[in-house]
């Protein structure tokens, strides 16, 4: 029998920035799982508002929220307007990905919410893993520094 394959210690998983994906189609939570599968951090897919609300109690150390507008029960702006409610979240970046389309008056709506980008749908790969790699990386230098 082959040796087990080692794990070289680059950060321990304490330290690796948690991604929360928010989406009510099963089909764009994998998606987005498996776009995002590749960077170094931990995933949390969860398929309502609600479940986000509730995952963002049990952690308080996310890096980016990657959400969708259109939910039923609670939407994104309501989800997104809780969440900026809390102090112990309110800083968490809010990445918006919509079918509703960019137009200047649901991206304002977003940004509103508080919302740091709104993506359409479909979106490209490589500009969403891009847009969390730079979160997460922000994410990192101000907790090496101190800041969280």
């Amino acid at each position: 029998t082959q040796p087990a394959p080692t794990t070289l210690p680059t950060a321990s998983s304490q330290a690796m920035p948690k991604v929360l994906i928010v989406d009510d189609q099963p089909d764009n939570l994998l998606a987005m799982t498996a776009v995002l599968c590749t960077l170094d951090q931990e995933l949390v897919a969860v398929p309502s508002g609600q479940e986000a609300l509730k995952a963002l109690l049990d952690h308080d150390d996310f890096a980016v929220i990657i959400m969708d507008v259109q939910m039923p029960d609670m939407d994104g702006y309501e989800t997104a307007a809780h969440i900026k409610r809390r102090p112990r979240n309110r800083d968490v970046p809010i990445i918006f990905l919509t079918a509703m389309g960019t137009d200047p008056e649901h991206s304002a709506r977003g940004y509103a919410a508080g919302a740091v980008d709104y993506i359409g749908k479909p979106f490209d790969p490589w500009v969403l893993r891009a847009k969390v790699a730079v979160f997460t990386g922000i994410y990192l230098e101000r907790r090496l520094s101190g800041d969280r």
